[in-house]
């Protein structure tokens, strides 16, 4: 594919270098996306230990009710202490892949450089479970660690709620779950490049038929499974596809962040435009020349370093470090 004139020179000279494999996750039915997806989380699963003190363990927590326990991952510093921020976060994917040990690095250096306590929720996956089973899964997880928060050494008033792509809009649906139920309480929403809007009519949703990562065929995919027949149509929870939600007041301070070059641009720009307007306090960053997951897929740049350090500092006036 032509790379789009805006691209970032640094990100597009790493492209040039090293190009990312083609896929279409488009072409694979059910079966074969099951597949895909045992394979993804096999390598995974299969990666060798990260070099840290960070201290690491796997619980599995009660889920929804009647439903099946939920894993959590969790991340602690390597010294034992109390009254720690906590930071609970919930994978991408597209809403039909991904694990918690796909963010590990990330995590650990949220740990090492923060202080905080993760909890990283490995929710179902659609099309097996569509709507509501990841986003009561992600709720299920966040009642059990605002519930064990003393156990886990976190300060309840310093929990924040985050995670990337189909999980930042996971992390949208959640914090709405916890506002309409009565907790628990959230200081930061922390959404990065989050899927948000079924519907699919913005204008960097008809724009981007082709992209370096996750293009518009990709994302009707994704919403498809998720909420089959229902995806685009009137009778959409917010919980679901958080951009349906009419009223965004009452939710906690949003953090707020997509690259120029994808997608999710414009739903996310009015996402963080109606939060403002909602009276949720908001910070929000469009990333010039930037797709999505680039921090992730390109970490080395300059703009990444960026994206990253501006989260951090997010994070820190939201736990007051």
């Amino acid at each position: 594919m032509a790379f789009h004139p805006n691209l970032d020179p640094d990100l597009r000279a790493a492209l040039e270098s090293a190009p990312f494999p083609a896929f279409d996750v488009t072409a694979l039915d059910a079966e074969q996306l099951a597949g895909y997806r045992a394979q993804i989380h096999a390598m995974l699963a299969a990666a060798p230990p990260a070099e840290t003190e960070v201290r690491i363990e796997d619980r599995h927590v009660p889920g929804p009710d009647g439903e099946p326990d939920v894993r959590v991952r969790v991340y602690r510093p390597a010294q034992d202490g109390a009254g720690r921020p906590g930071l609970y976060w919930i994978h991408g994917g597209g809403m039909i892949v991904g694990m918690p040990e796909g963010d590990e690095a990330t995590m650990i250096e949220y740990v090492e450089r923060l202080g905080v306590v993760v909890v990283s929720v490995d929710y179902r996956l659609a099309p097996e479970h569509p709507h509501p089973a990841p986003v009561e899964d992600c709720y299920a997880g966040l009642v059990w660690t605002a519930k064990n928060a003393e156990e886990l050494g976190i300060d309840p008033a310093r929990l924040a709620v985050g995670g990337a792509s189909a999980g930042g809009g996971l992390a949208a649906g959640t914090v709405l779950l916890a506002r309409d139920r009565g907790g628990p309480e959230v200081v930061l929403q922390l959404l990065i490049c989050p899927m948000l809007d079924d519907r699919n009519t913005t204008p960097s949703s008809l724009e981007f038929t082709e992209a370096v990562v996750w293009d518009r065929a990709a994302n009707l995919y994704g919403w498809s499974a998720l909420l089959g027949d229902r995806a685009g149509g009137p009778d959409v929870p917010p919980y679901a596809a958080p951009a349906r939600a009419e009223d965004l007041s009452g939710l906690p301070p949003a953090f707020v962040d997509v690259g120029e070059l994808e997608v999710f641009r414009d739903e996310d720009i009015d996402y963080a435009q109606r939060l403002a307007r909602a009276g949720v306090s908001t910070e929000f960053h469009l990333y010039p020349g930037a797709f999505h997951g680039f921090d992730v897929m390109v970490p080395d740049t300059p703009l990444s370093r960026r994206a990253r350090e501006t989260r951090l500092a997010a994070l820190r006036r939201a736990y007051r470090l």
